[in-house]
């Protein structure tokens, strides 16, 4: 009794110890498996059908090789994202891409780009110069966004382009942006595809519906720059003073251009400059309409006066008891004779200066009984609506 009592014991002290020993062992290489899982379907996100129950119970058969292998894979799959990370941060899309993968992950390892580039030396050297072409030469240069815009400025040939960047991905295969890049492709024009990130660099953010264009300013004409006749009949030119945010002056020269006015000046003092945001905001009709600067448009007015034109200003119908110039409500004006439009700038109007100059002045009438403060119309849509008083008048007195 006393032997079996002892062989007994030592039996029992065995299967407790494997008892105790064995659940902390399934339990870490659970707690691994479950980790290694999770990692492994974010990195490859086509092996996440799999099932995991199954592959715990292959592993738990070999737990030594499995926790061996897993540290290891871990830290790879650590060190592999970090590199991955930094290097699609760092990548810069060009247009073509003999190793990128079709209809899948674009995403190249630094080291395939590496060894693809370093077989192909002119390649990598003109990406490297790709790279640093928007800031070699940005004083020279500016960036035009927005389909029409882009596409105006092209065909217009008003600017010198150099190169087209289009958003790189599904945006780039809309008929649109297609017919930007082959009006680009047939002048020469180098087109670039690049992220969606760099587009909203290169126009601060604004709307640029997936295409950039670099090219040279625009600024105002001159009057010996000037070639094209008066019309035959009356010609209405409006003349801009003051207006100094792009996108009124923007909305300003679409309505002037689509209603028919034969000539758009400014003064070249506290206006703003024919930026791309203008262009944009013109739905790229800048690119289209010349428009003219003056230092003094007190002189050219003067001038236009001893010529036989009629100078005509603008006012809020609350200042019409305050000016001595007749007002006249802008459906009661009959065009006659060629016409010059005063338009003055946000918040103050015309000068006294440009004031004394008008023969008449228009104002347009509420529909309704205004609040205080708020008695006055937006500068672009005014000059709209006086343009097209003043054209349609024009047209039915010839």
């Amino acid at each position: 009794m006393g032997v079996f009592s002892i062989a007994h014991q030592h039996n029992l002290l065995l299967v407790w110890t494997r008892r105790f020993n064995k659940p902390a062992s399934i339990s870490r290489v659970g707690s691994q498996f479950a980790s290694h899982h999770v990692s492994a379907t974010l990195l490859c996100p086509e092996d996440s059908s799999i099932n995991p129950v199954v592959k715990r119970q292959r592993r738990v058969l070999n737990t030594s090789s499995v926790q061996h292998k897993r540290v290891a894979s871990d830290g790879w799959q650590k060190h592999d994202r970090s590199v991955q990370s930094k290097t699609w941060k760092s990548e810069i899309p060009v247009l073509q891409r003999p190793y990128q993968r079709k209809g899948g992950d674009s995403r190249v390892s630094s080291e395939l780009r590496r060894l693809s580039l370093d077989d192909f030396p002119e390649e990598k050297e003109r990406m490297v110069g790709q790279r640093s072409t928007l800031d070699s030469k940005a004083e020279n240069y500016e960036v035009v966004f927005g389909i029409a815009p882009c596409l105006l400025a092209l065909t217009q040939g008003r600017r010198q382009a150099r190169r087209l960047f289009v958003k790189d991905g599904e945006a780039s295969h809309r008929a649109s942006v297609i017919q930007v890049c082959e009006e680009a492709h047939g002048r020469g024009v180098q087109v670039q595809r690049v992220s969606k990130k760099d587009l909203d660099k290169m126009s601060w953010g604004r709307v640029h519906q997936g295409v950039c264009l670099q090219a040279s300013p625009l600024g105002y004409l001159t009057e010996d720059r000037d070639s094209a006749p008066n019309r035959g009949d009356a010609p209405l030119w409006l003349v801009l003073e003051r207006i100094q945010d792009p996108m009124n002056l923007g909305a300003i020269l679409r309505s002037a251009y689509f209603l028919g006015v034969d000539r758009v000046l400014s003064s070249l003092r506290h206006s703003c400059p024919l930026s791309p945001v203008v262009s944009k905001a013109s739905s790229g009709i800048m690119e289209v309409i010349g428009v003219y600067g003056y230092e003094n448009l007190e002189d050219m007015l003067r001038s236009k006066v001893a010529q036989g034109w009629q100078v005509v200003g603008t006012v809020g119908a609350e200042a019409e008891e305050e000016t001595q110039i007749p007002v006249t409500q802008c459906s009661d004006f009959q065009m006659t004779k060629p016409t010059v439009l005063l338009m003055g700038g946000e918040g103050e109007g015309l000068s006294q200066q440009l004031l004394s100059l008008c023969q008449t002045l228009l104002t347009i009438p509420a529909g309704r009984e205004l609040f205080p403060g708020i008695e006055s119309l937006n500068v672009s849509v005014a000059t709209g609506i006086l343009l097209h008083s003043l054209l349609t008048s024009r047209r039915s007195t010839r």
